[in-house]
């Protein structure tokens, strides 16, 4: 079984939806999918900006999506950070010299044990998700069990999940049995980026999930564009780009 988990396109944030650059690049995405990929299964969020990414893909498929609502952002479950007490903010967008000082956030067992999650809806939210994906892989035959996955069904079948970000280190660090706070901050995937993971059955009856390609935007290189800067910050301060 191989997931491809697909990012939106360059977000126009106010009207969730895609940018003029998103639009262009969802439509090199989905010329790449249609000419590389026999994708058996589409889902998506129910937020614009990944449903818009999508509908350029399924009009090439000519196939139908699923929309499926814990893949939307995880943006819900609001935490005070450290340097921002006064108002909440999203989980999963520290600055380096705080969330690097908890030594609980490297672990994946316990990294929820952090004081700052423990008393805030992100637990909650955080096993809502993976819960739903393992109904999922359980319903395509990969059975969660520990730190690996029982084979009930073995398929080569490829499925795409259109989503965002900061779900998707959910996501990946549930199959992987890493921290999400070290996906989240320590990975960038680009707009409209595709990760490949795909299921490793050395063992007949026993898999695990490994990733193939992480952010991959070959797609964009090959229709003459550079990525789009969402997700990332500045890599000198005072570039002019995010910084804080």
């Amino acid at each position: 079984m191989k997931l491809l988990i697909i990012r939106h396109g360059d977000p126009d944030y106010e009207h969730d939806s895609l940018t003029e650059t998103g639009w262009a690049e969802a439509s090199l995405l989905a010329d790449r999918l249609y000419r590389t990929e026999n994708i058996k299964e589409f889902y998506v969020s129910p937020m614009g900006r990944a449903r818009d990414t999508a509908s350029l893909t399924l009009e090439k498929f000519g196939q139908p999506a699923t929309v499926l609502p814990w893949l939307r952002e995880f943006n819900e479950a609001l935490i005070k950070r450290p340097d921002v007490a006064e108002h909440e903010i999203i989980s999963w967008d520290w600055l380096p010299q705080d969330w690097t000082q908890e030594p609980l956030f490297y672990d994946s067992a316990h990294w929820m044990d952090a004081n700052v999650f423990k008393n805030s809806p992100v637990p909650e939210a955080f096993h809502k998700v993976t819960s739903r994906l393992d109904e999922f892989l359980l319903t395509h035959g990969y059975r969660h069990d520990g730190n690996l996955f029982r084979v009930e069904h073995a398929n080569t079948d490829t499925i795409a999940f259109f989503c965002h970000f900061g779900v998707e280190c959910v996501l990946l660090s549930h199959l992987l049995h890493i921290s999400p706070m070290q996906l989240w901050h320590g990975f960038c995937a680009a707009p409209s980026s595709v990760t490949t993971i795909y299921t490793e059955e050395r063992r007949k009856g026993t898999a695990q999930f490994r990733v193939s390609a992480f952010g991959d935007i070959s797609h964009l290189y090959a229709g003459g564009r550079s990525p789009s800067f969402a997700a990332r910050f500045a890599e000198i301060y005072g570039n002019g780009d995010r910084i804080d």
